[in-house]
């Protein structure tokens, strides 16, 4: 039987452990993933066939997603949001699922898609060490490092090209991932190279914002969203918008505080942007619930008030559960199963 979305508010998850292997194998699959692409990004010159094993990555990627897209979002905005071990990697795949998402909404090319895919991927293959050594040290860049972070999409382009990268349009997204001059025509007006880059970019810049460092806490996907669609982010406009419309407002694996003073976590995305579903985790006076309660958001009853960074919730939260609840409450609702089955679906 299908319902709207508002009739699942406070459904709990059942305590039977039925269909158990499909949660298990995708967080499986997450943690595999992520630590193939480290392996890759940091022994690169170890790594035969570098360009096979990259659409191999991509491969991978697309069966996670295409698995259930919102269970990836949340795992990959949790991952993002509340660690710093192996930076470099686990901010690739965040952005390498965004462009993936990305390259849905913009309906690009096969070609077009893999290029954006695989640069994600690899785009800071020049500076990997230094990019988990930045993510760790709470003072400023060293002159040093920051003439390293200056060079490192030529220097990636170049060790690409070294370890048997030949997609031109690959190399090139590469080469201008740092992308930093206002575009002088819109998005998909632009040379391949120059739209695929902003995409990247917007991307890189969002998942940036949202990851903690040793020197700050990850920002809220408030402040995320803000940097690639205020005035001030002429840069990455239309991408931007793009990716809000993608995953939403307050995309799966958020933290957010809900205007019954209760403190949740976004699991599912619904057809409304600014209403997912919700798990509420902490009560009004941020004290744990026994269990997480799934509740629907619809800006009257119970709305977001704000997102919250993962430096404000002090709760371990486990996300085997978290993933259950979204894909048991998905199969109420027709609009949301879709969500499960179509990757950046609506």
């Amino acid at each position: 039987m299908s319902t709207h979305p508002s009739s699942l508010a406070h459904l709990s998850l059942p305590t039977h452990t039925e269909d158990e292997a499909p949660y298990q194998d995708l967080l499986g699959m997450w943690s595999d993933l992520e630590a193939a692409l480290s392996l890759l990004l940091t022994r690169p010159a170890l790594v035969q066939q570098l360009p096979t094993k990259v659409m191999q990555l991509d491969a991978w990627l697309q069966e996670l997603v295409a698995h259930d897209s919102d269970s990836a979002l949340y795992l990959m905005f949790q991952l993002a949001g509340s660690s710093t071990v192996g930076y470099s990697a686990s901010h690739a795949l965040v952005c390498t699922t965004l462009c993936h998402i990305l390259a849905a909404d913009f309906q690009l090319s096969q070609a077009e898609r893999d290029a954006l895919v695989h640069a994600a991927f690899t785009m800071n293959i020049g500076m990997t060490a230094l990019q988990d050594q930045l993510a760790l040290q709470r003072e400023r860049p060293s002159v040093a490092q920051q003439e390293a972070i200056r060079m490192h999409p030529a220097e990636g382009r170049h060790t690409l090209q070294k370890l048997g990268v030949q997609n031109k349009l690959w190399l090139d997204v590469v080469g201008l991932h740092h992308i930093n001059t206002p575009a002088q025509v819109p998005l998909m007006q632009q040379p391949a190279a120059e739209r695929l880059a902003r995409i990247l970019a917007t991307c890189d810049r969002y998942a940036a914002m949202i990851s903690p460092r040793r020197s700050r806490a990850g920002r809220s996907v408030t402040e995320s969203v803000q940097a690639v669609t205020g005035p001030q982010s002429k840069l990455y406009e239309q991408a931007g918008d793009a990716l809000i419309r993608s995953v939403g407002l307050f995309p799966p694996g958020v933290y957010v505080a809900l205007s019954t003073g209760e403190t949740a976590v976004v699991i599912r995305r619904t057809p409304h942007i600014g209403y997912p579903l919700v798990a509420t985790l902490l009560d009004t006076r941020k004290m744990p619930l026994r269990q997480p309660e799934l509740t629907a958001t619809n800006g009257q009853d119970v709305r977001i008030t704000h997102a919250l960074s993962p430096f404000e919730v002090n709760l371990q939260v486990d996300h085997r559960t978290m993933v259950r609840l979204g894909m048991y409450a998905a199969r109420f609702s027709d609009g949301l199963h879709q969500l499960v089955f179509i990757p950046g679906a609506r």
